[in-house]
């Protein structure tokens, strides 16, 4: 992750023998980093909750 030479911000999402690189203008690459913050505070809360013994934490993948 980080700036190009043409402005733009790259992300690279990599796995198991494929890169790919995306761009986004500044604007936007801002705008998903809030989007990114938002869901890891989401994920926090969701992740502090405790275990109930009868229905675990089944079912609670996704938004």
């Amino acid at each position: 992750m980080g700036p190009t030479t043409l402005g733009m911000v790259r992300i690279e999402v990599e796995g198991r023998g494929f890169r790919l690189p995306l761009d986004f203008d500044p604007e936007e690459a801002g705008e998903i980093a809030g989007e990114l913050r938002a869901a890891a505070v989401a994920a926090r809360t969701i992740a502090a909750r405790p275990v109930r013994k009868d229905r675990g934490r089944r079912g609670r993948e996704g938004p």
